[in-house]
């Protein structure tokens, strides 16, 4: 029994070794080692609908506040959290004046937790509602840093200062390529409001909740909140070419890019002779797009020729569309061999519904990992089952022996029946 424990133990670390192998490559162009403090602003929805009485018995102000006290006794000490507003001072009919109120009630930094149970404790609901600007200016307030940020937005209702469209807004942070997540919570939302909120959450990769319970609410907020706190790959911003010569050579590492409708996208990895090119593409419909669209990745070689392609196809069902390839570079014989570029193709055949923007295009993010290949004497498959092939000998042998003393007692039991 302890032997098998010892064994069970000893896999069980095994796999978890393989599994952060494969989560974190060795190669990654972003220090999970060292990661600069994470970033968090909470942007809180102060218009004058947060006065409806529907939380538990309570106002939804008072669940906001609730929730905010909860989550800055909880937050890690190395996150710099800080706290937004909008509609919480002008009390006016100016609609030019309202949607200019936006501000920030506890700054981004280390956290003082009286000073901003403190803050959070004078609001009161008051004005209207300028998402699409708050968040702009919130974007403003995480700028700079290479560590993770993230946005929690906190509202009941619609923006009310359109044209400045929120979701338009989240897309043109999106393609900045800085990194910043964008998570929403609709507080009793209605379907307009959940389908505002959630524009914005996707936009961005981030998430969208409903919520109605003050429990909800605190315990969402503070799970976004930790959540900023674990480590990440920080994505790295790169630009595509239009064609291989001109494309960026990039490392192993996940990177960002837009790709516009209809557009090809290129990028040079180099791949040393008895390494392994692995790479990866999901490209992210955030707006609406027809049915029936596809994405495919190219691995050509620099005179055009093709090496190995991964594809996939779509109907309308997804937010996302995947696709990968592998491509083991052979050793070489001769010490002198260099490594070989190969440039890789992302093509995608999204179209845009009609009326919907074309600009910014879709969002794109690339995994490049270049590894040890395949070693040519452990890893040959035998019949395409590799190692595998013993279990299946040994579990045939088996079935054999197994049939034949089956046989063998059925009959001797019809022989002893038949004497009877």
């Amino acid at each position: 029994m302890i032997t098998r424990q010892r064994l069970a133990a000893g896999v069980c670390a095994l796999l978890a070794a393989l599994a952060a192998g494969l989560a974190f490559p060795g190669g990654a162009v972003a220090d999970e080692t060292e990661q600069a403090a994470p970033k968090v602003e909470l942007v809180l929805d102060v218009s004058g609908s947060m006065r409806a009485r529907d939380i538990d018995g309570g106002s939804r102000m008072a669940a906001a506040k609730q929730a905010f006290n909860e989550v800055l006794d909880a937050t890690p000490q190395e996150v710099r959290l800080g706290i937004r507003t909008l509609g919480a001072n002008y009390r006016g009919n100016d609609r030019k004046e309202g949607c200019k109120d936006t501000a920030q009630l506890y700054p981004v930094g280390p956290l003082n937790r009286t000073d901003a149970k403190t803050a959070v404790a004078t609001l009161q609901p008051t004005g209207w509602t300028p998402i699409g600007p708050a968040l702009l200016k919130a974007a403003d307030d995480l700028n700079g840093g290479t560590g993770t940020r993230r946005i929690v937005l906190i509202s009941d209702g619609e923006d009310t200062c359109q044209p400045l469209d929120p979701c338009q807004v989240a897309r043109e942070i999106a393609a900045k390529g800085i990194g910043l997540t964008i998570d929403t919570l609709g507080l009793v939302p209605d379907a307009k409001t959940r389908d505002q909120l959630s524009c914005i959450a996707d936009a961005t990769g981030g998430t969208y909740t409903d919520v109605r319970h003050k429990e909800e609410l605190s315990d969402r907020v503070g799970q976004l909140v930790d959540r900023a706190a674990d480590p990440v790959v920080t994505p790295v911003a790169t630009e595509g070419a239009a064609q291989c010569a001109q494309a960026p050579t990039l490392k192993s590492g996940l990177y960002t890019d837009r790709e516009e409708f209809g557009q090809q996208r290129w990028y040079k990895v180099d791949v040393d002779p008895g390494k392994e090119l692995r790479a990866s593409v999901s490209v992210a419909d955030d707006r609406a797009v027809n049915p029936d669209y596809g994405v495919l990745l190219r691995a050509v070689t620099v005179h055009g020729r093709e090496i190995v392609r991964g594809e996939a196809a779509g109907d309308g069902r997804t937010d996302v569309i995947s696709t990968g390839l592998r491509y083991p570079k052979p050793e070489s014989d001769d010490d002198t061999a260099t490594a070989e570029t190969v440039c890789l193709q992302v093509t995608s055949s999204f179209s845009a519904a009609t009326g919907v923007k074309t600009t910014p295009g879709l969002p794109l993010e690339l995994t490049v990992d270049v590894v040890d290949g395949p070693s040519g004497h452990h890893d040959v498959a035998s019949f395409g089952l590799g190692r595998g092939w013993w279990l299946l000998g040994a579990l045939v042998l088996a079935g054999f022996v197994a049939g034949l003393l089956w046989g063998w007692l059925s009959r001797w039991r019809v022989a002893v029946w038949r004497t009877n």
